[in-house]
C-alpha cells in the first residue's frame, strides 16, 4: 500500500486533491481533522490545540496520531493508497518517511489574497473573514514549518487559474504515480 502526503497553506486547494484521490479509490486521512477532533475534546480552538499538542507531546505528535490511524487501516487489510492531507512540518515528513516506504509529498500553492477569498466562501470553523486573522493563521502555519515542506515537495501544483486546469494537472500527476 502506498502512502502519500498533501501539503499547502489554508485555502490553497488541498481538499481538491483529496477529493480527486478519493474518487480514484484512495483513503483520505486529514491531519487537520485529527486536530479538530482533539480541539473538541479539549474545548479549545483548533489553533490552540495544534500549538498545545506540540508543546505537550513534541513536534511529532500529530504525525504520530496520524500514523497510528493509518496503521489501524492497514491492519484491517485495506490495500488502497492512503493520502495524508495537511502535512505541516519537516519533522512530520521525516516521521512518515520512516514509517512508509516511498512516501512522497504533493503540495499545492495559491497566493494569499486568493486563498483568503476562498476561505471567506468556505466558512469552516477555523476560517475567518478578517484578513488580519487570516494572516496570523498563515504565520502560525509558517512557524510550524509548512513553507519548508512545500518547497521540498516531490511535486508542486499552482492553483491560481481556473478549476478545470487545476483538476487536469492533479489528474495528470496521479496518472504519473499510478494512483
Amino acid at each position: 500500500m502506498n502512502v502519500m502526503g498533501i501539503s499547502g497553506m489554508p485555502g490553497s486547494g488541498k481538499s481538491i486533491i483529496s477529493d480527486i484521490a478519493a474518487e480514484r479509490g484512495a483513503i483520505i486521512v486529514s491531519m487537520g481533522d485529527i486536530i479538530r477532533e482533539e480541539s473538541k475534546k479539549r474545548g479549545e480552538s483548533s489553533k490552540e490545540t495544534a500549538k498545545n499538542l506540540r508543546k505537550e507531546f513534541g513536534e511529532y505528535i500529530v504525525s504520530e496520531l496520524t500514523i497510528k490511524k493509518i496503521k489501524k487501516i492497514q491492519e484491517e487489510g485495506v490495500e488502497n493508497t492512503i493520502v495524508v492531507e495537511g502535512i505541516r512540518s519537516l519533522p512530520e515528513v521525516e516521521m512518515f518517511k520512516e514509517n512508509f516506504d516511498n512516501f512522497i509529498i504533493l503540495s499545492i500553492f495559491a497566493n494569499p489574497k486568493l486563498r483568503f477569498e476562498r476561505l471567506k466562501i468556505r466558512q469552516r470553523e477555523d476560517d475567518s473573514d478578517d484578513y488580519n486573522v487570516f494572516k496570523e493563521r498563515d504565520y502560525t502555519e509558517l512557524k510550524f514549518g509548512i513553507g519548508s515542506v512545500i518547497s521540498l515537495s516531490d511535486k508542486l501544483i499552482i492553483n491560481e487559474s481556473d478549476m478545470e486546469s487545476c483538476i487536469e494537472e492533479i489528474n495528470n500527476y496521479f496518472d504519473e504515480i499510478n494512483l
